[in-house]
């Protein structure tokens, strides 16, 4: 997990992910279960702590591994054939390898990859609502080319794809910085998944430091970025020469320091507001309060995966979805970012979590005739919009009559 190995624990995350589908989209919680597929653990803590009640052995990998997994996939999709699995936490080269067995086949998706990729493009399409562009046009850094942020970078790349780039156009303007620094063609220890950023080292060799570096800084100097993302989970990577540098060839660059939690933020909204001025646009992957800057007070929307997943999964049982589709995770990120107020980027480019049942409601709707629209439903819906509101379940409790 991204917090750390938990073991058997991280059936927890499971239990409190379902509770978020029944507080924001109103999911029956007599219709859900948390699931805890335990391989083991790698932390010598649990091994040795006799109250630890996993499997006190090392993380089991590979075709036994995979194994298994196929194992549980077949018997959750026989014992219930029309539930969605959802995946969280799993390590990134799993997570691909999961979604590529079986994303075209069940009705299944993982919220750190695609979740956290359709929160980041509606942050992404808020930003460039309010400063006027378009997304076509952006120039886009995403620092930490992981799980999260390459899955970013492929939403977003297929959003640019709907509005009219090739995929190698839009590819081009992606530009994915990682431990060695910036991504090029034929560098060692390159992932499949990183390829298509990759750029022409011969393009780039002019903008390495003195020192030979071709990281984050010397992109920036020389790129001009208008988008910046950070999924690195570290600390303080957006320095204020950086930030000033992006911002002195960009009037309202996007700024988006997703790393979570808050002390692995990238960098704080309060700076990154006071180095640019209060022009940047700024939503972050953890919870910040307000920023006052100069009488103007700002609010800072957060990159909460809970803003897209309630909503997806409510659009996806109300039409019954044969998969889940990249359309309908765009058609989910279209959506949210249309509840930002692009007139005035002071309340944030994401809604407030206090407005998660609208946003789900108005997620769900999206979904559904995305879905719709690819034929995947596998029930008929007249009406997305009267569909997704009789299937959000309240409670209701029988009445108490005192004697």
């Amino acid at each position: 997990m991204g917090i750390g190995d938990w073991g058997v624990g991280g059936i927890d995350i499971a239990i409190g992910k379902l509770a978020v589908y029944t507080v924001a989209a109103g999911i029956d919680p007599r219709r859900v279960l948390a699931v805890g597929l335990d391989v083991g653990t790698n932390r010598e803590a649990l091994l040795t702590d006799p109250r630890y009640l996993g499997l006190k052995h090392a993380r089991v990998r590979g075709e036994e591994y995979d194994n298994f997994i196929d194992a549980y996939v077949a018997s959750a999709a026989k014992r219930f054939p029309n539930a969605i699995l959802h995946w969280e936490d799993f390590a990134a080269p799993e997570a691909r390898g999961i979604l590529a067995r079986y994303g075209k086949e069940l009705c299944t998706f993982d919220d750190d990859i695609q979740g956290t990729a359709a929160v980041g493009l509606a942050c992404a399409l808020s930003g460039v609502r309010v400063s006027g562009g378009s997304l076509t046009d952006q120039q886009i850094v995403v620092f930490g080319a992981g799980s999260a942020g390459v899955g970013i970078a492929d939403l977003i790349c297929l959003a640019m794809q709907q509005d009219g780039l090739s995929a190698e156009q839009a590819a081009s303007r992606i530009y994915l910085i990682d431990r060695p620094g910036l991504l090029t063609i034929g560098m060692d220890g390159l992932q499949n998944y990183q390829v298509p950023y990759a750029k022409d080292p011969s393009l780039v060799e002019s903008w390495r430091s003195a020192e030979g570096k071709l990281g984050l800084a010397e992109v920036v100097a020389n790129l001009h970025p208008t988008m910046l993302v950070g999924t690195s989970a570290q600390t303080g990577a957006f320095t204020q020469a950086i930030i000033e540098s992006m911002h002195a060839a960009c009037e309202r660059p996007i700024i988006l320091p997703m790393s979570n939690p808050t002390e692995l933020a990238e960098q704080t909204p309060a700076n990154i507001l006071s180095w640019t001025q209060g022009s940047a646009l700024v939503a972050t992957g953890s919870p910040f309060g307000p920023v006052e800057l100069d009488g103007t007070t700002y609010r800072i929307g957060q990159a909460n995966n809970a803003l897209l997943f309630p909503g997806l999964g409510l659009g996806t049982i109300v039409c019954r979805a044969a998969t889940i589709s990249d359309a309908m995770f765009l058609a989910g990120a279209r959506a949210l970012a249309s509840l930002a107020d692009p007139a005035d980027h002071t309340k944030g480019l994401l809604p407030q979590v206090s407005q998660l049942r609208e946003v789900s409601a108005t997620v769900a709707v999206a979904v559904v005739q995305a879905a719709l629209a690819e034929g995947l439903n596998r029930v008929d819906v007249d009406s997305p919009i009267e569909a997704v509101e009789e299937a959000i379940w309240s409670p209701s409790y029988v009445p108490l009559h005192p004697h």
